[in-house]
């Protein structure tokens, strides 16, 4: 503002100076020509200074770019308020991944959720706390849709022989049909429908390996 000031200033005395002394236009010409590029060039620098001192702006976002917060951790004391219902309304993935969350927090180690397209009958495997090999599969089905035979059949005909488990479980948000719990007391799997699942989560009950 100073610098703006000094220059009106000195094109006003020019002025005044061409007025009194009309052969003087040339010079009246030099001095506003000086000025202007006195003028050009003390605006950039005050900027410079300016932003230097303020520190450069903050970038502007892209556009349509999004900014994800992290989630929030669930952590497993969660799944003592949760009941068979509650996990019924997940995903078959997230179904998987809570049950081996709870595997996790019962004292078992080296937990993988194997479950897919080629997982041959085991969804999580994991080591309990005296050392089996625990192998469960995940059935998350409505209450009326109930694991039946010939789905413990193919689990038993690879539980043991090709993951060689010493715990092998079948956990439903469902119950059982009645052949499908001959053949599991017959092979030695365990059937944990709705309400032992309920009993495991809450921590009044057993987990499968115990």
């Amino acid at each position: 503002m100073i610098g703006v000031v000094g220059i009106g200033l000195t094109l006003k005395k020019a002025v005044e100076g061409a007025s009194a002394h009309p052969g003087s236009s040339v010079i009246v010409g030099v001095v506003v020509l000086a000025a202007v590029v006195a003028f050009l060039r003390w605006g950039p620098r005050r900027r410079a200074a300016r932003t230097a001192l303020d520190g450069p702006a903050p970038a502007a976002p892209e556009a349509g770019a999004v900014e994800y917060l992290p989630e929030p951790d669930a952590g497993t004391d969660d799944f003592a308020a949760m009941d068979a219902e509650d996990f019924a309304a997940m995903d078959a993935d997230a179904f998987e991944d809570a049950v081996a969350r709870l595997c996790e927090r019962d004292g078992c180690h080296d937990v993988r959720v194997v479950g897919g397209a080629n997982d041959l009958g085991a969804d999580v495997v994991a080591v309990a706390p005296d050392g089996r090999t625990v192998v469960l599969q995940c059935k998350r089905y409505g209450e009326t849709n109930k694991v039946g035979s010939q789905e413990l059949q193919r689990f038993g005909g690879t539980c043991f022989a090709v993951h060689e488990a010493e715990v092998a479980a079948v956990i439903t948000t469902s119950d059982f049909t009645d052949p499908a719990v001959e053949y599991a007391d017959r092979c030695g799997i365990l059937c944990f429908d709705h309400p032992a699942l309920s009993n495991w989560a809450a921590g009044t009950g057993p987990a499968p390996w115990e």
